[in-house]
């Protein structure tokens, strides 16, 4: 039993180190670059709205692409830089980069988006010109089956009490 628990807290300790050392080391004396480039949500129709967020971006930073026009970032906490993206009303369908320019260097998703065709609302994808006569036959025949399977049910029911 105490060997268990040395050997939990020895592999807690160097857990512990394992994980704050490449922190350390990497604040302390490395030139860090931008990296991860995500654009939220992943999948959107033309004019929605993206967020971008990229890690480790020092400064001024800009991020551009061909589905919208270029869009200033603001480094916030962390050195993680944010900001909102409108996608053109023209924008392609597919597959979009998105690339970010920032004080201490340049980094590109190649795939950070993809835009998808408009959506029809309002009548859920229906035509405008209301039903036709074959649909309102068929619906009305199916109310009267309905009718008259429950009416026969019921009568069965009635007379199976009399017996």
């Amino acid at each position: 039993m105490r060997t268990t628990r040395a050997l939990a807290a020895a592999g807690a300790a160097v857990a512990v180190l394992g994980l704050a050392t490449p922190v350390a080391v990497a604040k302390d004396g490395m030139n860090l670059s931008p990296s991860n480039v995500v654009a939220l949500p992943s999948v959107i129709a033309r004019g929605g709205q993206l967020t971008i967020t990229v890690n480790n971006c020092t400064g001024p930073a800009t991020a551009s692409s061909d589905a919208f026009p270029t869009v200033t970032l603001r480094t916030g906490p962390g050195n993680v830089a944010t900001g909102r993206a409108t996608v053109n009303q023209n924008a392609r369908t597919g597959s979009h980069s998105i690339s970010v320019v920032c004080r201490n260097g340049t980094v590109i998703n190649p795939t950070a988006f993809t835009v998808i065709g408009g959506v029809r609302g309002g009548l859920g994808g229906s035509s405008s010109t209301g039903a036709t006569p074959t649909d309102m036959a068929i619906g009305g025949g199916l109310v009267a089956l309905a009718v008259i399977g429950g009416g026969v049910f019921w009568m069965r029911r009635r007379s199976e009490r009399h017996i």
